[in-house]
């Protein structure tokens, strides 16, 4: 593990924004930090960046206790713009890179690399405050990622992109974790969630209340329910035994239909009953999204 958080405790003048927190990242991966507003991410972020200290509980870091010495293996891009707006982008760019430790040189170097991926070499000698929104968060997810740090965090890193722009980051976000880098990504998009999270952990009131990988928590969450389309009236599924039709749909003798156990019967089964039953085209078990999940979890507890 590159991050073990062990009974992390944090409180602001009686409020306490973090109580027994316990989290593992595993290094190499892409780790989701979820929750609502208030429950405690910003506190944990604050807390890894060295931006404050916990009160109690150990954190961790490559299996010894984090300090300020490791804040130059860590990248960190947070959801609010901090960039100098009266700068030209080149010269900020060059300048920030240069606090993370570079020299002027291998700075240039890589960001014509990275300027030139995301296609704004033309606003090297721009103003800052002349980039749209979406145009200032590639500079600032640039500057983050150039020194190549062993831990990424991002809050909302896809914040002002239009679709596009937000899946070429999404690639650059994996391809990072494919090179070795571990990614902590907080967000309350739950979509992104699910393309690019392989963990999450979800705190909810100061603790984690869900946590572990995200294939599995799907599976873990699901509720025996199928999409499948066959040739026939739905009325053919009574020939099914212990089945409950929570849809359907027919269009040219056609029928589409969303169909749940009832019996707890598992997806092997349920297709063997449907095989004998009807001339099955598509079968399909249908695992709960990541916002299912969560307003399950934030609502229950």
């Amino acid at each position: 593990m590159l991050i073990e958080a062990n009974g992390i405790v944090k409180a602001y003048s009686g409020h306490v924004a973090l109580d027994g927190l316990n989290m593992n990242v595993k290094e190499g991966s892409v780790h989701g930090l979820l929750g609502p507003n208030g429950a405690g991410k910003t506190t944990f972020i604050r807390i890894l960046n060295q931006m404050t200290r916990q009160d109690a509980g150990t954190l961790l870091f490559d299996g010894r206790e984090m300090s300020l010495d490791d804040i130059s293996q860590v990248g960190y891009l947070p959801e609010e713009r901090g960039l100098y707006k009266k700068m030209k982008v080149g010269e900020e760019a060059i300048y920030l890179a240069q606090l993370r430790g570079l020299s002027k040189h291998d700075a240039k170097v890589r960001l014509k690399y990275w300027f030139d991926k995301f296609e704004i070499g033309e606003w090297w000698n721009k103003k800052v405050e002349q980039l749209s929104k979406g145009m200032q968060q590639k500079v600032q997810f640039i500057v983050t990622v150039l020194h190549e740090p062993r831990l990424l965090i991002f809050d909302e890193p896809f914040s002002g992109f239009d679709p596009v722009n937000a899946n070429l980051l999404k690639e650059e976000i994996l391809n990072l974790r494919d090179k070795g880098a571990t990614v902590l990504f907080s967000t309350h998009n739950m979509g992104s969630v699910e393309a690019v999270c392989d963990s999450i952990s979800l705190i909810n009131k100061s603790h984690v209340v869900l946590d572990g990988n995200v294939k599995e928590i799907k599976r873990q969450y699901k509720e025996g329910k199928y999409s499948l389309t066959f040739q026939g009236e739905v009325g053919d599924l009574g020939k099914v035994a212990d089945i409950d039709i929570i849809s359907s749909k027919t269009t040219d003798g056609i029928t589409e239909a969303v169909v749940k156990s009832a019996t707890k019967a598992g997806a092997n089964e349920m297709l063997r009953n449907l095989i004998a039953a009807v001339e099955l085209s598509e079968f399909k078990e249908i695992l709960p999204s990541m916002e299912e999940i969560f307003i399950q979890q934030v609502n229950s507890k």
